[in-house]
């Protein structure tokens, strides 16, 4: 018996995508740990440090959009084999380098060609295989953001301080290629190329394939507008700012996090281990707000979460402790995780699914920005007051925004009726 018979094939499909999920963004979330290897071999400020991570997050915009595209025409297999191989590498082309201008191409450029895709990969995909448990599934799939930190943070310490930064690059582009490549073989669309329904429903027809077809049919047509008409409503664009705030909360924290743990004496290691933590809270938000999502309502988990980090981030300026940063690190990190999931849900109930991959990736362009934006503005504060507080205040701020935006928006455009 096959697999997808004793199984929904879509919790496979969710199951691949956090092992993905993990090693991918387990990597663009520990650059902060790799930042102070980076600034002292190539003395360095830290607003040009950063300024590798905002080119990389910047250029990410771009090939969200591309990969949206292809996502939609190619299915995710094709996509995640080409963004595995872009990963790789990238990783072993940085662990080579002798100059800061071939950082920003194998770093800046090529790690942003292959990895910003993977997150519109997993919504779309996710979102088309599942509609009662589409939170739960989203939060699990997505989940890997925060254990890729909690694994691949304490790893890359380990290996910058038993070897050197570029070893752990290339250990790390080496594990890339033993786990997204082959798990690329695994992914499929949507549940109508294996004869299935979302969620794994069964049809109540003895002839299943007509009726499979017809609740496809039917659910495209009860409410899919175009991209265009998507484009023009105020809740696409709330949407949009609500994807800058959370990237530029986010980014500005896990690239200046550790740098400003160890600046009030904290060790590399227990930086480290600040960051790791936050992964796991990452992990935990995902799946706990994805699952409540399902039960209080996409935008009331929003809310709750953007007003939880924006608390945690004005607590960060008075951390000093270990202790208190360790209570940060909870904090933001499950409001984080908790935001992902319920916002992907919104826009797919809002927008619809027959074209979410390349919507995904216009939606990405608020995340790009901000994940862009972010890291140098913390970088050029920090360089300018010998202080991240501004920087952290700003975050908060645009958290509190989101929180507001969120309670405005709503699906505009009517259901069209058959």
């Amino acid at each position: 018996m096959k697999l997808k018979d004793k199984i929904f094939y879509g919790w496979v499909i969710t199951a691949a995508f956090f092992v993905i999920g993990t090693a991918v963004w387990g990597i663009r979330f520990s650059y902060g740990v790799f930042f102070k290897s980076i600034e002292s071999e190539f003395e360095l400020s830290r607003a040009a440090t950063s300024s590798v991570f905002s080119t990389h997050m910047g250029l990410g915009i771009l090939f969200a959009i591309m990969g949206g595209w292809a996502l939609d025409r190619f299915g995710p297999k094709i996509v995640n084999l080409i963004m595995g191989i872009l990963i790789t590498l990238s990783l072993l082309l940085t662990s080579q380098i002798t100059g800061l201008w071939q950082l920003f191409i194998t770093y800046g450029v090529l790690l942003s060609a292959g990895a910003s895709v993977n997150y519109v990969i997993i919504i779309s995909t996710v979102s088309r295989w599942f509609n009662k448990k589409r939170g739960m599934a989203l939060g699990i799939a997505s989940s890997g953001v925060g254990l890729g930190t909690v694994i691949m943070a304490p790893l890359a310490t380990f290996l910058i301080t038993t070897l050197n930064w570029r070893m752990a690059f290339l250990v790390i582009g080496v594990i890339c290629l033993v786990l997204i490549i082959p798990l690329s073989w695994l992914l499929k669309g949507e549940p109508r190329e294996i004869g299935a329904l979302p969620d794994g429903e069964e049809p109540n027809s003895p002839d299943p394939l007509p009726t499979i077809q017809g609740a496809m049919k039917q659910n495209a047509q009860t409410y899919e507008p175009s991209l265009s008409q998507s484009i023009k409503t105020r809740s696409f664009w709330l949407i949009t700012f609500i994807y800058f705030a959370i990237a530029f909360s986010m980014f500005l924290i896990s690239t200046h996090l550790v740098p400003h743990a160890t600046d009030t004496g904290i060790s590399l290691t227990a930086a480290a281990g600040i960051m790791s933590l936050q992964g796991g809270a990452i992990f935990l938000g995902r799946i706990f707000m994805g699952s409540v999502s399902d039960k209080i309502g996409r935008k009331a988990g929003i809310i709750i979460c953007t007003l939880l980090e924006a608390g945690a981030l004005v607590w960060l300026i008075w951390a000093k402790g270990l202790w208190m940063f360790y209570l940060f690190a909870f904090a933001f990190g499950f409001a984080y995780g908790g935001i992902g999931p319920c916002i992907a849900a919104v826009a797919g109930e809002i927008f619809g699914l027959r074209r979410i991959g390349t919507l995904m990736g216009l939606l990405d362009i608020g995340f790009g920005l901000g994940a862009a934006v972010g890291p140098i503005i913390g970088g050029l504060i920090f360089d300018v007051s010998q202080s991240y507080s501004l920087a952290f205040v700003l975050a908060a701020v645009t958290m509190l925004i989101s929180a507001l935006f969120t309670t405005r928006v709503k699906r505009e455009i009517k259901e069209k009726h058959t």
